[in-house]
C-alpha cells in the first residue's frame, strides 16, 4: 500500500542507534529516510535540519532521520557534525519498505535498490500530514510547514 497524506504510518516505534525507543504516537515528528551518512547531499540535509533544529521543536517537532547504514555509522556521523537529533539505523530494511521509501534507482544505466529521500510530516496521531519527495538539501527546513 502507498503512504498518502493522511496515512496512519505503518511502523509507529522505533529503537535509535544509542538504543533509545522513539515514538510517532503523542509527537508531531519529522521523519527523514535518506540515503547514506557522510555523502554531500545528506550531510547538507542533516546540517539544515540540525541548524533549524529549535525553529523545528517551536513548531513542536521531533526531528528523526533514517536510513539502512548501521549505528556504528550513525554514531560517527552523529559526532562529525554534532548532530542534536537521533537517527534510526533500519539494517533490515523494515521500516525502508514498509514506508515505501526503499525503490529501485538507476545511475549510470545500472538498477540498484536504495532510499528515495523522502521525508514524511506525521502529527501527534501518528497521521502522515505531508510527504516530500523532492527534498532540498540546502533548505530542507524551509519546505517543513
Amino acid at each position: 500500500m502507498e503512504l498518502t497524506i493522511g496515512s496512519s504510518v505503518p511502523v509507529s516505534e522505533f529503537v535509535d542507534s544509542t538504543g533509545v525507543k522513539r515514538s510517532l504516537i503523542g509527537n508531531k515528528t519529522v521523519l527523514y529516510f535518506y540515503p547514506k551518512d557522510n555523502t554531500p547531499g545528506c550531510t547538507s540535509q542533516a546540517c539544515n535540519l540540525n541548524e533549524n533544529l529549535d525553529y523545528l521543536a517551536s513548531k513542536g517537532y521531533q526531528v528523526l532521520g533514517a536510513s539502512v547504514d548501521s549505528n556504528k555509522s550513525h554514531d560517527k556521523f552523529i559526532a562529525k557534525f554534532q548532530l542534536k537529533f537521533p537517527l534510526i539505523s533500519d539494517e533490515s530494511h523494515e521500516i525502508v519498505e514498509a514506508f515505501g521509501v526503499w525503490v529501485e534507482k538507476s545511475m549510470y544505466g545500472k538498477s540498484y535498490m536504495g532510499i528515495a529521500r523522502t521525508t514524511f510530516l506525521i502529527n501527534e496521531k501518528g497521521i502522515i500530514t505531508d510527504i516530500i519527495t523532492k527534498v532540498d538539501t540546502k533548505n530542507h527546513t524551509e519546505q517543513i510547514r
